[in-house]
């Protein structure tokens, strides 16, 4: 899998690239700032890309806002995007598109190693990865919503579908039957007024794009 970089703290972006090369994968460009990010997409048209938000030169959002342009320029392009904090803004941003191979993590989630290539592969294969936390952070920003007729364990259900996990991922976490996931599955899109869909990683798109722009009260 070729990979670009886009990191201006030097100890993780060198640190990514050692992890990426052990796991048999090619580093194929870094970049240490915003404006490198889109050039160094275009001139090698990556698997995926794995973008910091903030970066120079005014470290606010210049990876997502390159994230955003690369998509548009390379239709298709899976990025992984890291941020150092829970950006609920931005992770709603990114999802906003409605396409695949969308990657939302924490920086803290490159640590846990096994982890973070599932989520890279995932997300190289046209899948989603958003982390549990911004997806908490989604599932409990809202109040009288539809959010709460979902059971207890309705909600645990759409939580690993938001993470990105199949319907045996989300039976082995809660030790239950792939025929129950699908029941709690199909309970959740009737309550959320979803169209009931086992299609992969559209199924969670659905969910996220309804979680991040469902109006809030």
């Amino acid at each position: 899998m070729r990979v670009v970089i886009a990191e201006d703290n030097a100890l993780l972006r060198e640190g990514m690239v050692l992890l990426l090369t052990s796991a048999g994968h090619e580093v194929v460009a870094v970049a240490g700032s915003g404006p490198e990010v889109v050039p160094a997409l275009l001139a090698h048209r990556p698997d995926v890309a794995v973008l910091d938000v903030r970066m120079p030169p005014s470290f606010r959002d210049e990876g997502l806002r390159a994230a955003l342009e690369a998509r548009e320029r390379i239709p298709g392009l899976p990025v992984l995007v890291l941020s150092q904090y829970v950006e609920e803004s931005y992770a709603a941003e990114l999802l906003g598109g409605g396409t695949s191979g969308i990657g939302y993590l924490l920086k803290d989630r490159v640590g846990r190693v096994d982890e973070f290539l599932d989520a890279l592969e995932r997300v190289a294969a046209g899948g989603t990865a958003l982390d549990p936390e911004v997806v908490t952070e989604l599932l409990t920003r809202r109040k009288d919503s539809p959010l709460d007729s979902l059971t207890p364990r309705e909600r645990e259900v759409l939580k690993l579908m938001a993470e990105g996990h199949d319907n045996s991922t989300i039976a082995r976490a809660l030790v239950v039957t792939e025929r129950a996931v699908h029941k709690h599955i199909g309970n959740v899109f009737l309550k959320l007024g979803l169209p009931p869909s086992d299609s992969g990683h559209r199924r969670v798109l659905a969910v996220l794009a309804y979680l991040a722009h469902a109006p809030e009260a």
